[in-house]
């Protein structure tokens, strides 16, 4: 019986799959492995499969922000998911993380409605521990650099007190801010998958978050490799993860 939403049953998914907001950047994801094909299309939901280093994939889109994230979840996990990474994109919270910059989130702070209706907020939102143990080894390994630590997940892209938002996160020590990472990190564990997310800087701190989303959308250099550097450290992580069944 096909999901709903990704249009897809459990012959169509894998084990291990790769989650990213936007529908046109999952096939730039599938084209780092060999003989990808396209699965479905519906709604903000595109599906590829790919074979990395002899293990094949899942990519899938899930859109902007909590709810639609919390669908593909869902019916990724009905299809046979176990282990799911992000490889998005995100605003600086600090000075030091420019663009470009990579960004390890090992937890994220839930200020997003979706997790919400699942769970009190006091429940954290937490990655697996040996999914950031792999993503760091393979950026340590290829001699990349990245920041790791707590994110910022909310739910709306224009607010009217942004500089105040961002100010109040960043003088907590959060790193960055996007819309998804906090719905995932929480319903995985309530799921009983594994989940991280690492990400790509395109707005710089302070900076305009137009012009920024503008550039990451026209794929300068420096953005393209470090989405290219997430991307192979997400296969390389999950990769090294052993499912039991």
């Amino acid at each position: 019986m096909k999901q709903p939403h990704i249009n897809c049953s459990k012959e169509d998914i894998h084990p291990r799959v790769i989650i990213c907001g936007d529908p046109a950047r999952v096939e730039r994801i599938a084209e780092f492995g060999t003989d990808y094909k396209f699965i479905s299309s519906n709604r903000e939901f595109t599906v590829y499969e790919t074979i990395y280093n002899n293990l094949p994939y899942t990519i899938c889109s899930t859109g902007i922000g909590g709810p639609s994230t919390a669908i593909a979840i869902e019916e990724l996990v009905r299809c046979g998911a176990q282990a799911i990474i992000r490889v998005g994109s995100a605003g600086s919270l600090q000075n030091n993380i420019n663009n470009g910059s990579l960004v390890i989130a090992e937890g994220a702070v839930r200020q997003e409605g979706t997790s919400k209706m699942y769970v009190e907020p006091q429940y954290p939102a937490i990655s697996d521990t040996d999914l950031i143990v792999n993503l760091k080894s393979f950026l340590n390994k290829v001699d990349i650099n990245y920041h790791s630590g707590i994110i910022f997940t909310h739910d709306s892209f224009y607010t009217d007190h942004e500089e105040e938002i961002c100010k109040k996160w960043s003088n907590l020590g959060i790193l960055a801010k996007e819309m998804e990472a906090a719905t995932l990190l929480t319903l995985a564990r309530l799921r009983k998958i594994k989940a991280a997310a690492i990400l790509t800087v395109v707005v710089e701190f302070s900076a305009n978050k137009e012009d920024g989303i503008n550039n990451y959308k026209d794929l300068n250099d420096k953005l393209l490799r470090s989405e290219h550097a997430a991307t192979e450290a997400a296969f390389y992580a999950l990769s090294q993860i052993n499912f039991t069944n």
